[in-house]
Formats: structure tokens, sequence, C-alpha cells
């Protein structure tokens, strides 16, 4: 307990490494490697610092760029900030090999994100313990829109704001418990503040709303938007001519591609790998615009499991001689407001881009995601997974036994055939540096 600390968040950065190298950190040199991802330029790094709390350092992932993206007939060169080595090798790809085939289709399906109130309420009598809050809503929905109306003023010139507003009852599963559940339009921004904004306000007139009119005050439980955003969905798709789809045996690979996403739909195990590829791409384009892969992960793998069972968020169909893959998504992201307007990369991702709306972004993230799963797909029902994902891997292998550029090249020249595993390329690295040694 005498690792116990108070008021951490009040010492400065190098009060908190100090305090970390006395007390958590093994290697006396962690201090001086976290010091080292510190910006060069102090007005750069208190931006960072304002992100979060207890910064004690920044913690960088790579930002790489796929080309070659067409959408809509309009190119593309997409930002993407992972870690994975495979994963933009895959997505540009992908995006070449569409390009060739009338390049990738999306389009946005609807737009409404989703806010909640939820509370109890005592006051229902008689045999039908819900007709007074039924007989009081249409009044109550009329008061929330007049008292919440200062706030929507600015989205409702946009052309968003409050869309519906429902009573939902929930009391034969949990006593007096009703939720108010209301549908947004937020225009180019993800809209989380406008929205808790809103319904911290909405809980304030229900309260005084009941208050009034029965003398029982409901209890707001919380107010809060919801992540799961069903009917905030975006589409993307490419198709082609059977013959088109592989060099040799094309009906047959596009049969086992159809197949492969056919047991995703199928098997839950399968399924959240194959949805997991989806993300590698999803993610990447969400982090490089600074929204928020968490919200929209959470999302997808609910609207994954809608029907009762987890199922691939992908489909594919072959019809006639028509192959056909597609992606349906939830996705609520931003390009105004937030880290997209703070952080300078995002701002530059964007601007990469082409300062899309936030319709536009929902459409060339849903179409990597598309990308991606394509890639693996593709690969798992011809040559394997492994052979191209060791290949991107043999870097990190040969920066692990920190090779020089000469053992670099020799030892991509050697596996240039052959399979690449971390101790097949231990085995060589250490035989040709005895070799040189001799």
């Amino acid at each position: 307990m005498n690792k116990v600390i108070s008021g951490f968040s009040k010492l400065t950065k190098e009060q908190k490494i100090q305090w970390l190298t006395d007390n958590f950190l093994s290697d006396t040199e962690g201090g001086s490697i976290l010091k080292k991802f510190w910006h060069n330029d102090p007005e750069f790094q208190k931006v960072f610092d304002g992100f979060s709390e207890n910064t004690v350092s920044n913690f960088p992932i790579p930002l790489g760029i796929a080309p070659n993206f067409v959408i809509n007939d309009k190119m593309y060169a997409i930002p993407m900030a992972i870690e994975e080595s495979s994963v933009v090798a895959a997505a540009s790809s992908a995006a070449k090999y569409w390009m060739e085939r009338g390049g990738f289709h999306a389009e946005v399906l609807n737009t409404q994100k989703v806010g909640q109130v939820h509370f109890t309420w005592a006051g229902a009598v008689g045999n039908d313990n819900h007709q007074p809050l039924r007989d009081f809503f249409p009044e109550l929905k009329k008061t929330i829109l007049e008292e919440t109306a200062f706030l929507t003023v600015n989205m409702r010139n946009r052309g968003g704001g409050i869309l519906d507003i429902e009573l939902v009852d929930f009391t034969e599963t949990e006593d007096e418990y009703y939720q108010l559940r209301v549908t947004f339009e937020t225009c180019d921004s993800m809209g989380a503040n406008f929205i808790n904004s809103i319904l911290e306000e909405m809980g304030i007139v229900l309260t005084q709303f009941l208050t009034s009119k029965t003398s029982i005050a409901p209890i707001v439980v919380m107010a809060i938007l919801s992540n799961y955003t069903p009917q905030c969905v975006v589409r993307a798709w490419v198709e082609c001519d059977i013959e088109d789809f592989h060099d040799k045996n094309a009906a047959f690979y596009a049969e086992k591609f159809r197949k492969a996403v056919r047991i995703a739909r199928i098997d839950p195990y399968r399924a959240v790998t194959h949805n997991k590829g989806i993300f590698n791409g999803i993610d990447a384009v969400v982090l490089a615009t600074a929204n928020d892969f968490r919200a929209i992960e959470a999302c997808g793998h609910a609207y994954a499991a809608r029907d009762g069972q987890y199922k691939s968020l992908s489909q594919c169909t072959i019809e006639g001689n028509h192959f056909k893959f597609w992606l349906d998504i939830p996705m609520a992201v931003g390009t105004v407001g937030g880290l997209t307007s703070l952080h300078p990369l995002a701002k530059l991702s964007l601007d990469i881009l082409g300062n899309p709306s936030a319709q536009e972004l929902m459409m060339i993230i849903a179409t990597m995601g598309l990308a991606q799963n394509f890639a693996a797909v593709r690969s798992l029902v011809t040559t394997g997974i492994q052979k191209g994902h060791m290949k991107m891997h043999l870097s990190n292998i040969l920066n692990h036994f920190n090779c020089t550029e000469e053992e670099a090249d020799k030892t991509r020249q050697h596996f240039d055939d052959k399979t690449v595993t971390f101790s097949a390329v231990r085995d060589y690295i250490g035989q040709f540096r005895k070799s040189e040694l001799v």
C-alpha cells in the first residue's frame, strides 16, 4: 500500500514519470523512453496532453496510405492508422483489384441516432397501470420539444435536431421502468455532446411535468445517448461478371468465396474472425480521422447479432453470371467538432480525403471495411492467409533481430519462395551471421 498516491493528476509529467520510476518501472531507462516520445514541438504536446488525463507520453501508431480507391467513380487515397503490418497492403491490393472492375459503390441508407432517458415512475394506478403516462405523453412530448428548443436551434438551422420522441414501457421486465427513446439527426457532427445535453435537459423537463400533473415525481435513472444506431447505416458493395473474378477457374473461386462468406453467416466462431477483419479496415480509418472506434465496433457487433445469432456483417451472392459482395454496417461518425478539429493528423487525414461530409466519410469507412474483408477472404480461399501475412510480418522479425540493410535484403531474398516463421528467420540470420565471422 506504500505505492498509493493522492493528487497524481496535479503532478507535472516529469513528476509522474519519476513516481513511476520509483515505484513501478523495472527498467531504469523506462523514464527516458517515455520522454523520447514527447513531441519536440511544445505546442503540439500541449494539445496531445489535453486529449486525456494523467498523460506521461505519446503512443505512436503508424499512419499509412491506401491508394487507388475508386468509390462512386471518385478516386481516394485513404489514411489508415494501424500497427498490423498486412492491413494497409491488403487494402491497397483490394483497391487495385476493384479499380479494374468498376470500383467500389456505396450509399448511406439512413443517419438517425438514438438517445434515451431512463426513468422510473410510481404514478400509474388502476387496472391499466400505464394509461396515465399514455394520456400525458402527447402533451409531454410537445413540452419537451418547446423546452429544449434553445439547445437544438443551431442544429435545426443546419437541417438536424430532434426527429421523434417515443415512450417505451419496460414495466413487464422491470417494475416502474420507462424510457424516452429519442431519435436525432446531427448532420456532420458525431453528436454525442449535443445529444447528451438535450437528454439531460429532457430529464429535468420530464420531472417537472409529471410532478406538476400528478404530484408524483419520476426518478431519472440516467440520460445518455446509445451507441447502438441501427438506423444510421451505410452500405458498400462490389460486383462483376464471374469470368472477371479470377484469372483461372473464376467460377470455382467465386463459389468458394461465396461459400466462405456464407459460413461466416452460419457459424459464430468464424463470424467473429470474419468481422474482425472488417474492423481491421474500419478502425484504421476511424482512428486516422479521430472518430470513436470503440463506439463503432460495439455498434457493429450488436448489429451483427440483431437477429439473435452473431453473423457476418458482409454478404455475397452469385446469381447467374453475376458476383456481388456487400456490407451493411451502422456507423456514427463526424467530420466537425471533437478531436477531428483538434488533432493535427486527423485534420490532415480529412484533408487527404477531400474534407468529406459525415455521410461521405461513412461511405469511405464502410468501403475500407469491405475491401479488407474481400482481401482476407480471397486469400483464404486461394493461397491461404499466412503466406501474405507472414511476408509482411518479416519486417517486424528483421527489426526484432536488429538486422542491417544487407542482412535484411539477403533474408528477404532467401524467404521469397519459402514459408516465413519466426524460428526459421532466426535460424537463417544466425547461420548468416556465423558464416560472416568465419
